[in-house]
Order: structure tokens, then C-alpha cells, then sequence
């Protein structure tokens, strides 16, 4: 039996290529993270030079453009998840948790312009959708915690405040992504929808 066979027949040097094809598609994805934070417009091309390797490894890891983007979306929101578990382990009122949530969906939304092509993309609305349910979950957990809790005077449907404060998000990021308000515009105004449709009490009033 050939030294470079296993009893089975199978090569031991299979495994490692498959461990450097890995490290290899890490390495492209990681240069992609940190080229599109730069430049959201930046093609498969730009993304080969960032990483040191040839535009035929890019493709022979992410088909397309969009495979690409959506590999970026996926470890952006592992990032996310992650982010979130530390703001609601600090604690406080359910509002407070909502409001910090929303603010680390800003930060990434900064670092990571390029989240606005995913959020545009139909192709990638069903992968958005299950990227977003682990999110969904946990407001509709703040959400019924803050009313029972009397911070929200909303009686509608837990799920359909979720869907209209999700919604209010993308609205927000699509005026700035359209240029017509600041980051820290759409931030303020979301905050005060989001207020007006939980039915906030205003403090100072009975």
C-alpha cells in the first residue's frame, strides 16, 4: 500500500488541503470585512489584492459578488449576536436594553456601511429574514417584559410592535443611506418612534 494512503484508501493529504482551503476563504472573507468598511462599491477584484491572493481564489471561494456579501452579512451578525449577549448581560430596564440594542445596530451600521446593498438585495431577502430572527426574538422578549413591567403602554400584539419597530430601523437606515439625515439624526428619530409606538409613559406626566 502506497505510504500516501490510509487502509481506506483515502489520501492523508486531503485533510490538509481542505485546512488550508479554509484558512484560505477566512482570509478572503476577513480582507472583504475590512476592504468594504472602506469601500462598500469595492469588487471581487480590489477584495483578491486586499487578501494577497488571485481573483480566480476569491471566485473558487464565493461564486459571485453576492455570495461574497452574503458570507460578510453572516459574520457581521455573529459579531452582532455576540455584542447583544454583552448588552443584555449590563442590565436595566427592558427600554434601557431596547435603546442599547439599538444603539450597537448603529455602530455596526457605521462600520459596515455596506449592509445597506444586503438590506436592498431581494435575492438575499430570505437570508436576511433568518439573520434577523435571533434579533426578532429578543425584542419580542424585551418588548413583553417592559409591558408587564408597566414601561410600555402599547396593547398591540407583541409581534406586530416588533415588526413595526424592525421596520423603523430600515427606514432610518435608508435616509441615511439615501442622504438625506446624519447617522445621528436617524438615531434621535428613531429613538422617538420607537418611544411614540411602545406608548413610552412620559416622565413628568400621570
Amino acid at each position: 500500500m502506497p505510504a500516501s494512503e490510509y487502509v481506506d484508501g483515502s489520501s492523508p493529504v486531503r485533510p490538509r488541503r481542505r485546512a488550508d482551503a479554509e484558512r484560505s476563504r477566512i482570509a478572503v472573507l476577513d480582507a472583504a470585512i475590512r476592504l468594504l468598511a472602506e469601500r462598500p462599491d469595492a469588487g471581487m477584484a480590489a477584495v483578491a489584492a486586499e487578501a494577497g491572493v488571485t481573483r480566480q481564489t476569491v471566485y473558487a471561494h464565493y461564486g459571485t459578488r453576492g455570495a461574497l456579501l452574503e458570507a460578510v452579512a453572516d459574520r457581521i451578525t455573529d459579531q452582532a449576536m455576540a455584542a447583544l449577549d454583552e448588552a443584555e448581560v449590563a442590565g436595566g430596564s427592558a427600554l434601557e436594553v431596547l435603546l442599547r440594542l439599538q444603539g450597537i445596530g448603529w455602530q455596526l451600521f457605521e462600520q459596515h456601511p455596506v449592509l445597506l446593498q444586503l438590506g436592498n438585495a431581494p435575492a438575499s431577502a430570505e437570508a436576511d429574514r433568518i439573520r434577523h430572527e435571533p434579533v426578532a426574538d429578543r425584542l419580542t422578549r424585551l418588548i413583553e417584559q417592559g409591558r408587564a413591567a408597566g414601561e410600555f403602554g402599547s396593547a398591540a400584539p407583541a409581534t406586530w410592535l416588533v415588526a413595526a419597530v424592525t421596520a423603523l430601523g430600515h427606514a432610518a437606515g435608508d435616509e441615511v443611506g439615501a442622504g438625506r439625515m446624519t447617522v445621528s439624526e436617524a438615531a434621535t428619530w428613531l429613538r422617538t418612534a420607537t418611544l411614540a409606538v411602545l406608548d413610552v409613559p412620559q416622565r413628568g406626566t400621570t
